[in-house]
């Protein structure tokens, strides 16, 4: 590591070698809570004059008192514990006092249908629940829940609403919003939940070996699966996100990224808490909230997906705020446009970079300097975190090392790489190879130590960061009557980056009399809003194999010559 040629651009402040303290992930939270008792850790926000604040001392206090309730009820080490919340404190809370418990957490997609979190809770065996029980215009949040929880593990759920943590006044506002929390039979109340803890029993805690967090992703091949990350995993990128930025207790960080997702969990919550510093969290995404949020609220550390930084210049209210408080962003999940990034930076006086990273690594592995533009590579998703060494290896051959400017398979190694994937043996072997994560994208590194993803391995479509897999919609179009064959594709959006379109064949009983509008509902109806195809295409035939196989790539090729206007 001490001779790699990434090191010319190396941040001038940075070590290339860090500390990172074997320790418990929940510890963190309670190191905080030592330093800073009193400090705000949190200001959580339904609108920008509807919100609450709690301190690093009452989080912690909160959290040890969910871990002591939980173990009151049988909850014990290795037991897993699914979250189903958006941004809330009760997110917090749950997840470091799960941990506390000596629990393993499960994120879950709040937007997610009946089918999509009956299979992650299924897999993780989960016998507790944390959930949203809220009916907000008109949509039941605890919907898939109720329908799900029958076929599970389940043995315990905890409910809460959005606005539990709001004062009274603010909770009546709420109501008057067409927010309604609603009563569920068999369900604990999470504030009466976490009344009955006490102190936690302490749980010892192998850092290096105990998983913290089973974090589903598709992978790089196949169904979902859960990326089993350590206690050491998640503390290591933490401390690397935090150091990178740099970030410091002072620092006022915007958290809109979705805590279900790893990159959220890390950057947005693990990171800030590392260091002491203030998060500024929102339950969804909402461009005027979001800036007004910036101003309000003087945000520092602002990390992204390019969705986000495009909705921020292009909205007609970003020239009424002042966002000059802004220094630090960085945005994955998806490829960052130049203009993007020259605007943000020109309406924010900061500085906004791309970087990478997946599932199975914590999830940041790269990254461009943030401490000169001229360190900046258009288009490169930067070079290495700390302590993260990183190469192209042969796509045929992954033990086969290529040379710069040649094109192959990215593969990552470091602390923040996963265990493996949760009871998948054969699967975890096809990617860890002697401590060498191959990640599925295609790549190639310059000269001087920058990476740059060329194309990806396999067919995944990226959503804003949210990631689908063309087969799990295939299966739900499949199972309407009158469906004969389907494919799905990922198509460029100037908005997501990508968005699902599908092709199908009709039945030839059913040609006139289903229309594309039934079968849009029906994917509703079963998958998460992300997962719905925007487009979709009703044809003859699908282009495919002498095998029979539908050639995807073809489809890719004709959407991208086929007229905007048709």
């Amino acid at each position: 590591m001490s001779q790699k040629p990434w090191f010319k651009a190396w941040p001038k402040s940075l070590e290339k070698n860090l500390d990172y303290p074997k320790t418990a992930l929940h510890q963190v939270l309670r190191s905080s809570a030592d330093r800073y008792p009193q400090k705000v850790a949190v200001k959580y926000f339904l609108r920008p004059r509807i919100g609450a604040a709690l301190t690093y001392q009452q989080i912690a206090e909160h959290a040890g008192r969910f871990a002591a309730a939980l173990q009151a009820r049988g909850i014990k080490k290795g037991d897993r514990v699914a979250l189903f919340l958006p941004n809330t404190p009760q997110f917090m809370i749950a997840f470091y006092g799960g941990l506390m418990a000596g629990a393993i957490v499960v994120p879950c997609n709040p937007l997610y249908r009946e089918r999509e979190l009956e299979y992650q809770l299924n897999d993780s065996e989960a016998r507790v629940l944390v959930s949203v029980c809220d009916m907000l215009n008109g949509e039941e949040l605890f919907k898939s829940v109720a329908a799900a929880r029958k076929k599970t593990h389940l043995e315990l759920v905890v409910t809460t609403s959005v606005a539990d943590f709001l004062s009274p006044f603010k909770r009546f506002l709420t109501r008057l919003g067409g927010l309604r929390k609603l009563k569920y039979p068999d369900t604990v109340d999470f504030s009466e939940f976490i009344g009955t803890g006490g102190e936690p029993s302490p749980i010892n805690v192998d850092p290096v070996e105990d998983v913290a967090v089973l974090q589903y992703t598709g992978g790089t091949t196949g169904t979902s699966k859960g990326a089993m990350l350590t206690h050491h995993n998640l503390v290591s990128n933490a401390v690397m996100t935090s150091r990178w930025l740099p970030m410091e207790p002072s620092d006022v960080n915007m958290a809109v990224l979705p805590y279900f997702h790893i990159y959220g969990l890390t950057v947005a919550m693990n990171a800030p808490v590392w260091t002491g510093a203030s998060v500024v969290m929102v339950p969804k995404f909402d461009v005027s909230i979001l800036l007004q949020l910036l101003e309000k609220e003087r945000v520092t550390v602002f990390c992204g997906v390019p969705a986000m930084y495009v909705a921020a210049i292009n909205s007609p209210e970003a020239k009424k705020h002042d966002l000059k408080s802004v220094r630090a962003c960085i945005s994955g999940a998806a490829a960052l446009p130049l203009t993007v990034m020259r605007r943000f930076d020109d309406l924010t006086g900061g500085s906004l970079v791309e970087g990478y990273g997946l599932t199975e690594a914590s999830p940041v592995t790269h990254c461009n300097p943030l401490d000169a533009k001229d360190k900046v590579k258009v288009g490169s998703i930067g070079i290495p975190f700390p302590d993260t060494d990183a190469r192209i290896v042969s796509l045929d051959e992954p033990g086969k090392i290529l040379s710069a400017g040649e094109i192959g398979q990215l593969a990552v190694k470091g602390p923040q790489v996963m265990k493996g994937y949760w009871k998948k043996a054969e699967e975890t072997g096809k990617i860890l190879q002697d401590g060498w994560l191959l990640t599925g994208d295609i790549a190639k590194v310059d000269d001087d130590g920058y990476f740059f993803i060329v194309d990806r391995l396999k067919d995944m479509i990226d959503v804003g960061g949210l990631k689908v897999y063309p087969r799990e919609v295939e299966e739900v179009l499949f199972e309407h009557s009158a469906v004969k064959e389907a494919a799905v594709i990922g198509v460029s959006d100037p908005k997501m980056g990508e968005v699902p379109k599908a092709y199908v064949v009709l039945k030839e009983e059913f040609e006139k009399r289903v229309q594309v509008e039934e079968l849009v509902k029906h994917c509703e109806e079963k998958l998460a809003p992300h997962k719905v195809p925007r487009l979709m295409e009703v044809r003859k035939e699908l282009p495919k194999t002498l095998i029979g196989k539908v050639l995807r790539r073809q489809l890719k090729e004709e959407d991208a010559q086929t007229p905007k206007a048709s």
